[in-house]
This record gives C-alpha cells, structure tokens and sequence, in this order.
C-alpha cells in the first residue's frame, strides 16, 4: 500500500535507500551510477528510484529540507515499506577550523537544536548517534576509493540564517559542519531498530563567506556519492 508521501507499493523498495536532500541529486544518482532504474515515487516531486549497483539492489530518493521532511520520508522506509538501512546524502556548511570546500564529512554523530526528539518522551536528553558498522565501513570505502574522509560530530539545525555568533559556538565545541537533517534520521532509525548515517560534501564556509554554485551542488559531489554506494556493497 503507498503512503500520502510514496506511491510505490511494498517491494519496489530496496532495503537501501540513499537520500539526498535535494530530489535532483536524487535523480542524479539514478541516472550516473545505477542500472536497471525504475521511478517509483514523484508525489510532490520527491522524486524515488530503484537500480542496481555492482549487483545489489539500491533506491535513491530525495528528503526534503529539514527535520520534520526528513522524518516523515524516513518514518515511512523505515517502518512501512521495511528498508533496513538509510545513508544520507547531503551538503553541509563547513564548521571546523581546517574544514574546506568539497571536503567529505561522515556524521558519527548529530548535535540538533530541534525539538524532535521530544516525542519520544524520554528522561533526558537524547544523543544521536549514526551505526557503527556503517561508520566504518564508509571509513573504508574512502580509503579504498582514495577519497580523503572525516569522521566527526556535526550539528543538525532548524535554522538556516543563523544569529552571528551561532557557527563559531558550535566550531568551538568540536562540531565539523552544520546541516539540517541528520539528527532527525539518526532518531528515527533508532526508534525503529534500523540503520542510518550521514555523509555530507561541504559546500560552503560560512564563518568564512565561501560557498559553491547551486548547479555544482546538485549535479557534482560524486566522491559522496561513491563513498555511499561502495557502502551498499557491503551491506
């Protein structure tokens, strides 16, 4: 049965699922990299594909901006069309001091300023955190593809125009990049006993005022994007 959200029906879905931000890097994604490619969702123009990868079956679909897009995209892979595994994608603004352009981020783990995981009503505030096991083993696809990977904590906001001084605090406490999804998945994949990690291509500085073109960001950033599907083989 589709969803509000997802006109494909239960099968359609690889058990892992790529998600980008933006549904043209989405199909992006399926275009370049995978075989075979089937659509299976456009509502809202969020557009979801199902290919081959080196023989395994991967799906590639957009999220949306945001926690709250985010988590109902996920939500729905994770407990109603039964994927195992969300590897997320995306752009980030660089933080740390030595952070560059183009550089690729893997999230071990996501500070957020939302208040998402209030639903959960835990005793305390909770930690997210992306799965070991994916951790390393994207460490090892970049090794194997030469890409140069940095393990870290970011932080996952609500706001994008930020007060001035906002970056440098969360700079200053060990944070590599900021983006605005990654808290909300690494939850959501925990509340349903799956797996999720984020990684990111850094696109801009903005402590420093550097940043990319939006036409680079959506149609280039390929060392992410292989990193993530060298991941999949070994899932």
């Amino acid at each position: 049965m589709a969803t509000p959200h997802n006109t494909a029906e239960h099968g359609q879905i690889a058990d892992v699922v790529l998600m980008p931000g933006d549904p043209l890097r989405a199909k992006y994604v399926a275009d370049n990299f995978l075989e075979d490619v089937q659509q299976f969702n456009m509502v809202r123009n969020m557009f979801g594909f199902t290919g081959s990868y080196e023989g395994r079956s991967v799906s590639v679909m957009g999220s949306g901006m945001g926690i709250p897009s985010i988590g109902i995209y996920s939500w729905e892979l994770f407990n109603h069309y039964d994927v195992d595994v969300i590897i997320r994608i995306g752009t980030a603004g660089g933080l740390g001091p030595d952070v560059q352009l183009r550089d690729v981020i893997i999230a071990q783990a996501a500070c957020t300023d939302s208040n998402f995981a209030c639903q959960f009503d835990l005793p305390g505030t909770y930690a997210p955190i992306g799965d070991f096991g994916l951790i390393r083993g994207a460490v090892e696809a970049a090794e194997e593809l030469g890409v140069r990977a940095r393990v870290g904590n970011i932080v996952s906001s609500d706001v994008f125009y930020c007060p001035e001084d906002w970056h440098q605090r969360w700079a200053d406490m060990g944070c590599l990049a900021v983006e605005m999804e990654s808290a909300g998945l690494y939850m959501n994949a925990a509340a349903a006993h799956k797996k999720a990690l984020g990684i990111f291509t850094i696109s801009d500085i903005p402590m420093r005022g550097e940043s990319l073109p939006a036409e680079e960001r959506q149609n280039s950033f390929t060392e992410m994007m292989e990193v993530a599907l060298k991941l999949t083989t070994c899932i």
